[in-house]
């Protein structure tokens, strides 16, 4: 077991009417904010007139940029970035979910800077030292960008998608998580969202490092928290209880508390991101789809274990039969989830995708190496899973 420090300086309002405290938080930082948000839903629901309302009251100087897209582009941080140049901003406000914030916080950064953002995440990979304030009001319960210090951005003209955890300025200063905004999140979203959590525990829960038993338990809660409320809350879109437990377990999933002293690299996500830079696919789809086969292709006597601990403490699933017989149970009791109880999408055929970009997608994903998860992948056991996503 490794040792390992934890350190997330997130302040969290959670629950509802908590956007009355927005604008003495944000008047902390300055006068001067850049309000950054989507495809325009928070007009819709009502929530853009409150948070205009509440920095109105703080007597503070609002920016806008919206039109931030699903799978966030370098060119809106490119624009960010060079309007809290021209306009002295104080702190960014990010109103969304994990696109809109993953792309404030590296305008944030690029804001300080005077290269390409770009730079931050291709073969430069210049350092973030510092970064503007920024501030999240979340839309959606999935990436966990709410409170983590990283973020993913892509550049669809390299077919390039790339993730980048490192430095404490991109952790947002507050954070607002109010359940009830998450009421008009569409069914299939907020299956894409569970899928996307369900991930970010998987990536860190197979693991054969031996470290805290108190974090397994931890993340195969949360694993059950999911897979109890997900399907609520696609049926009633307004159960609080259900909005709250996967709002708060996606801020959990990922803000680095279950990773303890594990040191292993993610897998899945590596993969799904290669996908999603070519095809543009939800990215908690991708992660669905690429998860079950990801699983299936590490299975072996020396993985066994892990499954057979995930069937039984989270799928309740009989612990009294051979573990090659409960591993499987447990995949398939996965794909149960995600392909018929969310009812997504279980095959890249079916998106249209096919095998056209599959080696270069499985070179990127290892960085034409190995990819050193779970069990480590080189670029034919990469193509292979792929290939079984078809």
């Amino acid at each position: 077991m490794n040792n390992f420090v934890y350190n997330i300086p997130v302040k969290v309002y959670f629950g509802e009417n908590q956007l009355q405290h927005l604008g003495e938080e944000l008047a902390k930082y300055g006068k001067r904010v850049l309000l950054t948000y989507g495809g325009g839903s928070i007009k819709r629901t009502g929530l853009y007139d409150a948070v205009v309302e509440e920095i109105k009251k703080a007597g503070m100087e609002l920016f806008e940029l919206s039109g931030i897209e699903p799978n966030p582009r370098i060119d809106s941080v490119r624009r960010g970035a060079q309007m809290c140049k021209d306009h002295n901003i104080d702190v960014l406000l990010a109103v969304g979910g994990g696109s809109t914030i993953d792309a404030t916080k590296f305008m944030a950064a690029g804001a300080k800077v005077d290269h390409d953002p770009w730079d931050f995440f291709n073969e430069k990979w210049a350092p973030i030292k510092e970064a503007l304030p920024i501030v999240s009001v979340l839309t959606l319960s999935a990436t966990g960008s709410e409170m983590d210090a990283g973020g993913v951005i892509s550049n669809p003209e390299t077919h390039d998608k790339i993730g980048r955890v490192e430095s404490p300025t991109l952790l947002p200063k507050v954070s607002f998580l109010d359940p009830t905004v998450t009421y008009t999140v569409s069914p299939y979203q907020t299956a894409c969202g569970a899928a996307d959590m369900l991930s970010h525990i998987f990536e860190v829960y197979f693991n054969m490092n031996q470290d805290l038993y108190m974090l397994d338990c931890f993340m195969e809660g949360m694993m059950k928290t999911i897979i109890k409320y997900a399907p609520i809350a696609m049926k009633e879109p307004d159960n609080y209880e259900a909005r709250a437990n996967l709002m708060w377990t996606s801020s959990w999933a990922i803000n680095g508390f279950v990773d303890g002293g594990k040191r292993q690299a993610w897998s899945c996500h590596p993969m799904e991101h290669e996908v999603s830079a070519y095809y543009d696919i939800t990215h908690g789809l991708g992660l669905a789809i690429i998860t079950p086969r990801w699983m299936e292709y590490c299975l072996s006597e020396n993985t066994v274990s892990k499954y057979v601990q995930y069937g039984v403490n989270v799928f309740g699933i009989n612990p009294d039969q051979p573990a090659m017989d409960i591993a499987r149970q447990a995949i398939e009791k996965t794909k149960e989830f995600l392909f018929g109880t969310l009812g997504l999408t279980s095959t890249f055929t079916a998106l249209g995708i096919n095998d056209e970009h599959i080696p270069v997608m499985a070179r990127k994903s290892c960085a034409g190496g190995v990819l050193p998860g779970f069990v480590p992948l080189n670029q034919q056991d990469i193509e292979t899973i792929f290939r079984n996503c078809l």
